[in-house]
């Protein structure tokens, strides 16, 4: 009898180690991997199969020619990718073998803001009133249109990068330029002609939910709710993950969801969807087609003990995701970041005799030398380090996150 290998999954790209090597070594005792990297791996090595170096992760046709090599010597039984700048070029590469959720148009919707818009309004799907601008004067007339305070955003990008709340005419003139010129590190292409969105501003609590979808129907994993900081603009600076959280069981939430993915059309994989909990029910801000970002994900299987990097390689290749909770646990995590814009950085450290007996990890991002800044400018970039919490409430997590910044010495040189 022939030997029963292991499912083939390609991966494509992996980001930085210190957020998603948690995803690969969970793969990589279920699943062979074959990832398609723009160098030769380095410490991906220890969890792959194989490896192939193409000119862009971006390219997606051209990802498809070398996946369809790939296919043809091993045949690949699902596709996978977490990073959003790649998720588009990546349904290329499924598409081309045959593999689930490879269909562009749909990752296109949900990577293009206002398509995703467009697609809700159709279906009645509750969500901001949003408008499509170029200039300054068509964002003012939609700002009119959509009402002060408004949100102004890049409809294309992620991390709530160009995101910022303008409460006035004159603040949106302020501002303008700033939500126009961000840019991401990857240089995907999104429209020209109206690269803006100015949206309706809606109050309440912001959650995300990052779930499973097998054949159109959502089953949502894990809750996060977020913390925000550094107003007006929209830096999340940490999230709360709860393995009995009620909205998992929330009517309200459990049907926009559904709805959500099936205006949209997103049949099969991971997706990391935004809400906000308004006093009128829960109003979708953004679909991401992929795992959730901010180690959210390693957050819900602290709390809960469902490995997303299983249940996502499974999703990806047609099998039966395990879902079961085993803990019912809180996990949260804050990211730290300096005072000043354009901080050279000395050293960043964590006492580790003073850090609390919840905190899980205690990580130093920002090396020697390094130039960051704070948010607006700094973002996701300007992050120095994080910790990680597990404890029985959120109210000891807090405590102990609290205890981490207090272990935390920067200095700057």
């Amino acid at each position: 009898m022939a030997e029963q290998r292991d499912p083939l999954l390609l991966v494509v790209a992996t980001g930085m180690r210190t957020y998603r090597e948690y995803l690969l070594r969970s793969i990589g005792t279920r699943f062979r991997i074959h990832l398609f990297h723009v160098s030769e791996p380095t410490w991906e090595k220890e969890y792959i199969s194989g490896w192939t170096v193409v000119p862009s992760t971006l390219d997606g046709p051209a990802m498809a020619e070398a996946a369809v090599k790939v296919h043809a010597q091993d045949p690949v039984a699902g596709v996978l990718c977490w990073d959003e700048g790649r998720i588009h070029a990546t349904a290329y590469v499924a598409e081309a073998i045959g593999a689930r959720n490879g269909d562009p148009a749909v990752i296109w919707r949900l990577r293009d803001k206002w398509q995703t818009r467009v697609a809700l309004d159709a279906a009645g799907v509750p969500q901001p009133r949003s408008v499509a601008v170029k200039t300054l004067d068509e964002a003012l007339d939609a700002a009119e249109r959509v009402g002060y305070p408004a949100i102004l955003k890049p409809r294309g990008l992620g991390a709530s990068l160009g995101v910022v709340r303008v409460d006035d005419a004159g603040e949106l003139r302020d501002r303008f330029a700033f939500s126009r010129d961000t840019k991401a590190p990857d240089p995907v292409v999104y429209s020209t002609d109206q690269p803006l969105l100015v949206e309706e501003r809606v109050t309440g609590e912001e959650i995300s939910v990052d779930a499973l979808v097998q054949d159109g129907k959502v089953t949502p994993l894990y809750v996060a709710r977020k913390v925000v900081g550094y107003p007006p603009y929209a830096e999340e600076i940490g999230h709360f993950v709860d393995a009995a959280d009620p909205l998992l069981g929330d009517p309200a939430l459990l049907q926009a969801l559904q709805d959500t993915h099936s205006a949209l059309g997103f049949l099969d994989g991971w997706t990391h969807t935004e809400f906000m909990l308004t006093a009128d029910g829960p109003r979708l801000i953004e679909v991401n087609g992929r795992l959730g970002g901010d180690m959210i994900p390693y957050l819900g299987m602290l709390a809960t003990g469902v490995d997303p990097g299983l249940a996502a390689a499974s999703v990806a290749c047609g099998l039966a995701p395990d879902t079961h909770p085993v803990r019912r646990r809180v996990a949260a995590i804050r990211f730290f970041y300096v005072d000043e814009e354009d901080t050279t950085i000395g050293s960043v450290a964590f006492d580790e005799d003073a850090l609390p007996a919840a905190i899980e990890r205690a990580v130093a991002v920002a090396a020697p030398g390094a130039v960051v800044s704070p948010p607006p400018k700094g973002t996701v970039w300007g992050r120095i380090a994080f910790a990680i919490a597990v404890a029985d409430t959120a109210e000891e997590c807090l405590r102990a996150l609290d205890g981490a910044e207090a272990a935390l010495t920067v200095t700057t040189g």
